[in-house]
């Protein structure tokens, strides 16, 4: 269902890889609400996903961008006002990337240089996206930018690996960049730490399975699902949000406030 809620606004949406990724879910919604936007993914990643298929649905442009190089990002939010008529409305960061856990490298044994490659992916590129935003002065008035999290960012999840400590310092620079930008621009950001989802990327992390059934049964609601989080992501593009800043947003179907449930303890009780 279509509330228009996105008629007239336009923006970028970094990470669409294929059907299964949160950024096309969310591509997907915004066109439905009336969005207009620009797609954009690392070279390396569009070789491997479909997100030609997604642009020709959503009668999107493409522009590859590496989001850790200030050229390619300067590039890209300048062709993106021009090709969309004007400044953006809303901007999507859903990258996430350890090579850490790639290679099958343990948390007690990281690779320096791996670990750093993860880190500039994954958390960096998010202040270089916002640094470029900022300075070229490309975001309307009460735009939104959003980036995608998980709570490992707070508790321990051993098999997350070197992810959990990116994702910590993506919702830090969430909060640092979005004082300045809400102060100078009226810009908001936020995170939003979402339940595990079955992307091709979190597929990859070690003991996935376990975490989407063990999370399914400690939340009241059940795991927030790709589609649900594409639908939170428009209501934070959206009017309706307007003084919403500098929060990290759990979308997991309670989990985060949950100690335990009679689901989960069941498990542990002696038989009687």
């Amino acid at each position: 269902m279509s509330y228009n809620l996105l008629k007239g606004k336009r923006g970028i949406i970094f990470g669409a890889l294929d059907e299964n990724s949160i950024a096309w879910k969310t591509a997907e919604r915004v066109h439905e609400e009336g969005g207009k936007f620009v797609l954009t993914n690392a070279p390396v990643a569009m070789r491997m996903g479909a997100i030609n298929e997604l642009a020709e649905k959503t009668g999107s442009e493409i522009i590859p961008a590496d989001a850790t190089s200030f050229e390619d990002l300067q590039n890209l939010v300048d062709k993106s006002v021009e090709i969309l008529g004007g400044k953006l409305d809303f901007v999507l960061h859903s990258i996430g990337m350890s090579v850490n856990v790639r290679k099958g490298r343990h948390y007690t044994d990281l690779k320096p240089e791996w670990t750093a490659k993860g880190w500039d992916v994954s958390a960096v590129s998010f202040h270089k996206v916002m640094q470029t935003l900022y300075k070229s002065d490309a975001m309307n008035e009460w735009g939104s930018i959003v980036a995608l999290t998980y709570m490992a960012a707070q508790r321990v999840f051993p098999d997350y690996n070197d992810m959990a400590d990116n994702k910590a310092y993506l919702e830090s620079i969430a909060r640092s960049f979005g004082y300045f930008f809400g102060r100078d621009k009226n810009v908001r950001v936020n995170t939003i730490s979402q339940s595990p989802t079955p992307t091709t990327a979190g597929q990859g992390v070690k003991g996935f399975s376990g975490f989407i059934k063990y999370a399914e049964e400690m939340s009241p609601l059940g795991n927030a699902t790709a589609d649900d989080c594409a639908n939170y992501t428009v209501t934070l593009f959206s009017d309706l949000t307007k003084r919403v800043t500098l929060q990290n947003l759990y979308n997991d179907g309670g989990f985060s406030n949950m100690g335990v449930s009679e689901a989960v303890m069941s498990r542990f009780e002696d038989e009687e």
